[in-house]
């Protein structure tokens, strides 16, 4: 049987008398990228924190590769690179002494390890900056560690949230350029405020405001909304 790579039916999540999102409810294919659009404090990053499996869901379900995430937690993770907004990072920890730490976290043999530390320390470009400590970096490639601690587990899932937040344009293009390079064998979806970032990079367009779903379209659709995808951005937000 194939499932989808992400499947989200009715979900919703309150605290309290707060709504954070309501019977939300979308799917995602393997190989493309879905930006998760909309204002802040919209939803988007309750939404992915129920998909980690960091947050329980008022009602609803969510489904990661046919599996439960609440049921099927371990199993999923092993399944999921995640990348938190602000980009939570041990500061004190050099750059290879972080990922062999998260990479033991996976479970990943010593040999192995080694291999793809190397690899994704290249992929990523950190080649100059491996000896330093990650508070010795600058904050576009404290970004790429957060990408590659995603990743050194070849996961077939990518949740990014807010990737490119506080980095100056070209560290942008970038970050952009490695998540695109990312999307052949997997599936990836991130938050972002940021119209020009979902123009750049997105195969697909879920939109979010006030907890409830907007949009859920492909971008060249979004782009082709009269006005195009500013005005697609702003009537489905008001």
């Amino acid at each position: 049987m194939k499932f989808m790579s992400i499947e989200v039916l009715h979900l919703s999540k309150s605290y309290g008398q707060s709504v954070a999102i309501s019977d939300l409810s979308f799917d995602l294919k393997m190989g493309q990228i879905t930006g998760f659009l909309g204002p802040n404090g919209a939803g988007k990053s309750t939404t992915l924190k129920i998909l980690m499996g960091l947050e329980i869901p008022s009602s609803g379900e969510a489904k990661i590769l046919g599996m439960d995430v609440q049921k099927q937690e371990v199993k999923i993770k092993k399944q999921i690179g995640y990348l938190a907004e602000n980009n939570p990072l041990y500061p004190e920890m050099y750059i290879k002494e972080f990922l062999t730490f998260i990479g033991k976290i996976h479970g990943i043999g010593s040999t192995e390890l080694s291999r793809r530390i190397k690899e994704v320390i290249e992929w990523v470009g950190l080649e100059r900056e491996q000896k330093k400590k990650i508070k010795e970096i600058s904050k576009g490639y404290q970004q790429r560690v957060g990408i590659a601690q995603a990743i050194l587990h070849d996961p077939k899932i990518l949740i990014l949230d807010e990737p490119t937040s506080g980095l100056d344009p070209n560290q942008m293009d970038e970050i952009r350029s490695l998540i695109v390079a990312l999307k052949k064998d997997k599936t990836i979806l991130f938050s972002s405020h940021l119209l020009g970032e979902v123009n750049a990079i997105c195969d697909h367009v879920l939109l979010i405001d006030k907890g409830q779903l907007k949009a859920n379209c492909s971008i060249e659709e979004a782009k082709k909304y009269p006005g195009g995808l500013e005005a697609f951005f702003k009537d489905k937000t008001n």
